[in-house]
């Protein structure tokens, strides 16, 4: 009895070094209901060991903030924290991790703050008895804990989540970002005022700050899924007017051959009646890049080329070698929703290959560039080739990747030497660089 007394006594009178002694697990409780919370708006699945080594470093981390940097730095140092782990062990990107973190970080916030006033008006306590009474302080804790965790549930099972784009341009990506920050600075601010004012503060004060913080938040999150939204229709309406203007040149392509099916006819009649099969040989070579020309457009074709951004890059680079009198050659045998790699990366490596094969072939007397689209599944991997023809025979192979190299005028070299920086943060990515006597080749290789 006199122990249960003891007990009771030491977890009902302020008592600051038992209230840091229980605080220790509860940095492990805390981490864990915040990575649970943003799966559930991301939506995406992680092994039993990633969730571990995330609850394990960010927990660790969070006791030593705590205990060496205090309110309300070490709030600040550890959501910068999570917001790069969850980068690096669930390997999503930067965006995501930000926009994900910082809502977790707010929707704690918000409850907190609901109830946190109530809480203390109730049970007739001031600030200090909150955070000394080690009664008080693991009671508000848990009803902050089991709302949170209630929340996870109900956002995993109606489905809510934001539709994240990562393929988005830089400007965009900064304004974001500076969103985010702007979201971070203000759920701090707010966590400083409650914690410190809380006990002068009226309830209905109180309860506007909480409304007013849902307001944003919840405006915020409107306006992020609104602008992702945004995004991807300008980039299917920019999609929509490539595909028309391939739709206008096969139109006027198929229209010459048909115009011209007599006159081709009557043609291959006449080398067949003088039996030149030499003349014959040459005229079809001839007609079958004009054939050749007519299917590559063809494949030019969104539902083809399955991914908005990549469709509009091969139009746009198609139309400027074809500008510059370069035969194009196009297999695309690849679903590109299947991409193992992720699509901005691919698009800044497509591009600057493709741009280095057209500068290469429009130097040559015979312009040609070969494009391969596919999927190697004996290998486990996904293939891009890109081979044009070259005039520079004596070009060195690995020299080409430095930063600075460049053969060509006006032109800074950075563009190999970027790709090789792309493949080596990327595991599962490998470029081969090839030459013959009449083309270069280039072959990427996505493995999964």
């Amino acid at each position: 009895m006199e122990v249960f007394n003891d007990l009771l006594t030491a977890i009902t009178t302020p008592n600051e070094g038992l209230v840091n002694i229980l605080t220790v697990p509860l940095f492990f409780v805390e981490n864990f209901l915040i990575m649970n919370l943003f799966i559930s708006i991301l939506n995406i699945s992680i092994t039993k060991k990633q969730k571990f080594l995330y609850v394990i470093i960010l927990s660790i981390i969070g006791i030593f903030t705590n205990i060496f940097l205090g309110n309300p730095f070490n709030i600040i140092i550890d959501y910068f924290i999570m917001i790069i782990m969850a980068k690096k062990i669930f390997k999503i990107s930067f965006l995501k991790s930000c926009i994900s973190i910082v809502i977790s970080g707010i929707m704690f916030n918000i409850l907190g703050a609901l109830v946190l006033n109530p809480y203390i008006t109730i049970l007739n306590i001031d600030a200090n008895a909150l955070t000394t009474v080690p009664l008080y302080r693991l009671l508000y804790i848990t009803i902050i804990y089991f709302s949170i965790f209630i929340l996870s549930i109900i956002i995993k099972n109606r489905g809510f989540k934001i539709n994240f784009m990562e393929n988005i341009d830089n400007k965009n990506k900064a304004i974001i970002i500076i969103n985010i920050v702007f979201g971070i600075l203000t759920f701090i601010v707010q966590s400083i005022v409650t914690f410190f004012y809380i006990d002068t503060l009226p309830i209905f004060i109180t309860f506007l700050s909480s409304l007013t913080l849902i307001a944003y938040f919840s405006l915020s999150i409107y306006s992020l899924n609104k602008f992702f939204k945004l995004i991807v229709t300008s980039q299917k309406l920019e999609s929509a007017n490539e595909y028309n203007n391939t739709l206008h040149i096969l139109h006027d392509n198929v229209r010459g051959f048909k115009h011209d099916f007599d006159n081709i006819v009557t043609t291959i009649g006449g080398y067949i009646r003088t039996n030149d099969m030499d003349g014959l040989k040459k005229y079809y070579l001839q007609l079958e890049d004009d054939c050749q020309r007519v299917n590559n457009l063809y494949l030019l074709n969104p539902e083809i080329i399955n991914n908005d951004g990549i469709y509009n890059l091969l139009t746009k680079k198609y139309n400027e070698a074809d500008s510059k009198d370069i035969k194009v050659n196009m297999t695309f045998l690849l679903d590109l929703s299947t991409l193992k790699m992720k699509i901005y990366e691919f698009a800044r490596i497509l591009g600057i290959l493709l741009d280095n094969a057209i500068e290469a072939s429009s130097e040559c007397e015979e312009r040609i560039i070969n494009l391969t689209f596919r999927n190697d599944s004996k290998n486990s991997r996904q293939l891009i080739i890109i081979e044009n023809t070259y005039k520079d025979k004596d070009v060195d192979m690995e020299k080409i990747f430095e930063k600075g190299i460049s053969g060509k005028e006006n032109h800074t070299g950075l563009g190999l030497w970027e790709i090789r920086k792309i493949i080596k943060k990327t595991k599962n990515v490998n470029l081969y660089t090839t030459k013959s006597d009449i083309f270069f080749k280039q072959q990427l290789e996505i493995y999964y």
